[in-house]
């Protein structure tokens, strides 16, 4: 089975309408043997937060070294970003392997009307992925209510419910109290694991009422027996938007009402609560800066201060509930739960993409959301707001817009589904509104280079209205064109079956792949006209799937020449504005072939900024050209100044050794030297950052003056901080950013980054990974780690990306990262290969010690296919080898 066709099973199952209770969901966990019973989970529920709330327990745990599951929805662009194990979405291939082992299960029950729900295919998924991967323990976030939500078939070791509205009505109960009692059956059976809330008020007593023991989250100063304001820009009804965790979004679904009056509750039969205040106090301070907000957590014997990545008053409350959750599950550091709460990002809320100008993406989508959404936007200084408002039908679009602050312009959009709303419609809501400036256009995209273009550079783009808007508008920065290089017919068959596509199209296209081929990802619509474009120009595009009327974006496979190519970006360029968003995938198809868009100079990207050049500097202040922009591939000497290294530990940890190690460098022609003072093999103990600080900043500031780049191989912030300030001019963190400070170290010093696709540094000996395609795999992690740095202001011309050769791949897929490395091209960031002495050597015979000759081949093949960076030991062999590469590739060009 191929992946488009499970994907079309399960969506498949949307048109089946839910009955209450969770025996479906048993039943079909059951025929797959119950994987569930040998798990620990910890369940979410709550009318807003849930989602955020869930992936700030999964992070802390991570940080407290478990292996997690995750379970949320709605997915932005992905059916299987929604079932994660230690950050990694779920394997095609495992999806594969589910909708196999139900699919005649699932024919049986139709057959008898009894078919489980597309939430309850999807929960059960997700617990028995959870039980391949044999996890610690799972997060999961509640669909609707608690008591008969699919995830309720489990029993929890911990749960939470993090705030009680009206929603649901006709499902839930009438009043919050009846709603509040629904959703504490996710309590734990163990009576000794109180429920954890964020719940004030006389909605309080009714959770008492069910699930005993309690304990409170609250702001300082309000008491357990008041009310307090939790509506939320974080996810909190957003699976409504696909009609999906209970499929039970009718007109009953009631999506940002008030908050009940404390005399409707009394009157329902509820008396007070105590006053008493919160047994977890928290408190909002306010940003740092503009993605992080500082927070506080007290309890009577722990206390943790952090800052988070969500911002706003109710995300302080939902971090405390999330650490008060991770405390009853595992004993946890305050030093982990903050390092943990503060990695906790969740895109699409509240997500700042840019400073110049301020550009955020928000997915409020009620008329609460969007006024915290404002609330948020108003700790902001801008000029103009200049918005792009795309929603759902089922919305109370006035009340959405009235919260809102009033834009200097709005486009309105139209999100690719059928549930969207008219955006003449939305239009004419804004029009009342008062907005002064109201255009429509059908793509999000078009929309958002639309307000681009009207922005000035302390202006403020703002994207809201659906997380269907936010997931299109977000693809601008996380859509990537892989250029697959094609040798042979063998080539040109794996780039179409790695799409998905057909085995019929496989074998009519694979002759006709010989040109150029791209692989990318879009809108069901944009692929379409895509193809009828291309096709029109005598190229082929081949779509992955046969079933394009859900809403996940497809795989598409373009062949042809590069005229051709030049043709169709020339022919989408001149679309209107009002087409599906085509003009933005041309430039990036343009970008990603090196091809000149028709009547632009300098702006390839299409959103009013000058491109950077990548052959030259950026910096404004005239710094030193990074060698790797000189269109050649330059070389990195490693001098491991630990005593512990895998390949030469202790030969240079004395400073007079390090330095002649280094002129001797130098004096071989090296690039940059990379100074490392922790070893990351397998099973290296950590070293303390002071230490490390003592081994790399002497090395630092004796070197600096060499005429060389210096780089610190570091996974600390504060030992990347003090080697920038003793002169080195690149970090290199094998982690990809796993210490939160370090993307705004690298801001702070406009410092040169590498950013490593790892799943564990130091490497866990015998840890294993499922990777669908290796490269594409990496490619795709790697693209949210570059938007990450990005987002805390660094340059992506100082990004470089190293697809982490060895660290949690075998040896085959590290030969084949190696072959494909050109493909990391697609992230627009120059690409280092780091394979010095690596075990991936024993592969072809050469044991540990005996492994510079395969280095040294694998450094020219590492060139010749357009590595910017090798990462070596042996300077003086690669170098050489390097030059060789490259004067093979142009005679007339390389001469040194």
């Amino acid at each position: 089975m191929e992946y488009h066709e499970a994907a079309d099973v399960l969506f498949g199952l949307r048109r089946f309408r839910p009955k209450p209770g969770t025996a479906s969901t048993a039943q079909l966990l059951a025929h797959l043997e119950d994987p569930h019973d040998g798990v620990a989970f910890v369940q979410v529920a709550g009318s807003n937060g849930k989602g955020s709330t869930a992936r700030m327990v999964e992070r802390t745990l991570r940080e407290a070294g478990l292996s997690v599951g995750l379970y949320t929805s709605p997915h932005l662009e992905d059916l299987r970003e929604r079932v994660q194990v230690d950050g990694r979405k779920m394997p095609r291939s495992a999806v594969c392997a589910y909708v196999e082992a139900i699919h005649d299960y699932l024919t049986e029950r139709a057959a008898a009307g009894e078919s489980p729900t597309f939430f309850e295919a999807m929960t059960a998924m997700a617990l028995w992925q959870f039980d391949r991967e044999a996890v610690d323990v799972a997060v999961l976030e509640v669909g609707i209510g608690g008591r008969y939500d699919a995830t309720s078939v489990v029993d929890p070791v911990a749960s939470a419910v993090t705030s009680v509205t009206l929603e649901h009505t006709g499902i839930l109960g009438e009043t919050e109290a009846e709603i509040a009692r629904d959703k504490a059956h996710v309590a734990p059976e163990d009576e000794h694991t109180p429920l954890v809330t964020g719940v004030s008020g006389p909605t309080l007593d009714a959770i008492r009422d069910v699930a005993g023991e309690v304990v409170t989250v609250g702001s300082r100063g309000v008491a357990a027996g008041t009310s307090a304001d939790q509506d939320s820009s974080d996810e909190s009804d957003a699976s409504d938007e696909r009609g999906e965790n209970d499929e039970s979004n009718g007109p009953d679904a009631d999506d940002g009402a008030p908050a009940e009056t404390e005399t409707e509750a009394t009157a329902d039969g509820d008396t007070d609560s105590t006053s008493a205040a919160p047994d977890i106090r928290v408190s909002y301070n306010g940003r740092v800066n503009h993605t992080e907000a500082a927070i506080s957590i007290d309890a009577d014997d722990w206390a943790v201060s952090t800052r988070i990545p969500l911002l706003g008053p109710h995300q302080a409350e939902n971090a405390g509930i999330a650490a008060t959750l991770a405390r009853q599950v595992t004993d946890i550091s305050d030093a982990e739960l903050a390092r943990g709460l503060r990695n906790a990002h969740w895109p699409g809320r509240f997500e700042v993409m840019d400073t110049d100008p301020l550009v955020v993406l928000d997915g409020a989508h009620n008329p609460g959301a969007c006024e915290q959404l404002a609330a948020t936007l108003d700790t902001y200084e801008f000029s103009e707001l200049h918005l792009v408002f795309g929603a759902m039908h089922d919305k109370d679009h006035r009340e959405m817009a009235a919260a809102l602050p009033t834009p200097a312009s709005v486009v309105t959009t139209e999100p690719g589904l059928d549930r969207a709303e008219d955006r003449d419609v939305l239009a004419t809501v804004f029009e009342h509104a008062g907005a002064p400036a109201v255009e429509t256009t059908r793509s999000v995209q078009d929309g958002l280079s639309m307000a681009l273009e009207r922005a000035g550079a302390d202006d403020c783009v703002l994207v809201a209205g659906s997380l269907f808007a936010v997931a299109e508008a977000r693809s601008r920065w996380t859509t990537t064109g892989v250029t697959k290089r094609i040798r042979d017919r063998t080539d040109a068959r794996d780039a179409l079956e790695s799409a998905q596509v057909a085995p019929g199209d496989v074998d009519r296209f694979d002759e006709q792949a010989v040109h150029r081929v791209v692989r990318t990802n879009l809108q069901a619509r944009q692929a379409n006209r895509l193809r009828e474009e291309l096709v029109r120009l005598d190229g082929e595009c081949v779509l992955s799937g046969t079933d394009r009327q859900h809403d996940e974006r497809v795989d598409a496979v373009l062949m042809g020449t590069l005229e051709q190519f030049e043709r169709l970006v020339e022919t989408l360029t001149s679309t209107p504005a009002d087409g599906d968003g085509l003009d933005t995938v041309a430039r990036e198809l343009a970008d990603t072939l090196e091809l000149s868009v028709p009547g632009d100079d300098a702006d390839a990207d299409g959103d009013g900024a000058v491109a950077v050049d990548m052959e030259t500097d950026a910096d404004a202040n005239n710094a030193v050209t990074r060698p790797w922009t000189d269109d050649r591939t330059a070389v990195m000497g490693i001098l491991n100044v630990t005593p512990d290294s895998f390949h030469d530990g202790g030969e240079f940890s004395a400073l007079a050794d390090a330095v002649e190690r280094a002129e001797a460098m130098v004096e071989a022609d090296v690039d940059v030297i990379d100074i490392g003072g922790e070893s990351t093999r397998p099973g290296a103990d950590p070293v303390p950052t002071d230490e490390e600080i003592d081994r790399v900043v002497p090395v630092v500031e004796r070197l600096a003056e060499l005429d060389v780049e210096l780089s610190v191989d570091t996974r600390k912030a504060a030992v990347a901080d003090a080697a920038l300030e003793a002169g080195a001019d690149i970090i290199n963190d094998v982690s990809g950013l796993e210490d939160p400070e370090m993307r705004f170290v690298a801001a702070d010093h406009d410092a040169g980054l590498v950013v490593m696709h790892s799943i564990d540094a130091p490497v866990v000996p015998g840890r294993e990974v499922a990777y669908d395609d290796v490269v594409e795999d990496v490619i795709d992690q790697l693209a949210e780690r570059v938007l990450l740095a990005e987002k805390a202001g660094v340059d992506r011309d100082r990004i470089v990306v190293d697809p982490g050769i060895g660290f949690g791949k075998s040896a085959a897929e590290s030969f084949e990262l190696l072959d494909r490395i050109d493909e990391f091209g697609a992230l627009g960031c120059p690409v280092l290969v780091g394979h010095s002495h690596k075990s991936m050597f024993a592969r072809v015979g050469r044991e540990a010690g005996e492994r510079r000759e395969a280095t040294v081949a694998a450094s020219a093949l590492a060139a010749d296919r357009g590595a910017d960076i090798v990462r070596v030991h042996d300077v003086p062999e690669n170098v050489a080898a390097v030059r060789t590469a490259l004067a093979t590739r142009d005679p007339e060009r390389f001469e040194w």
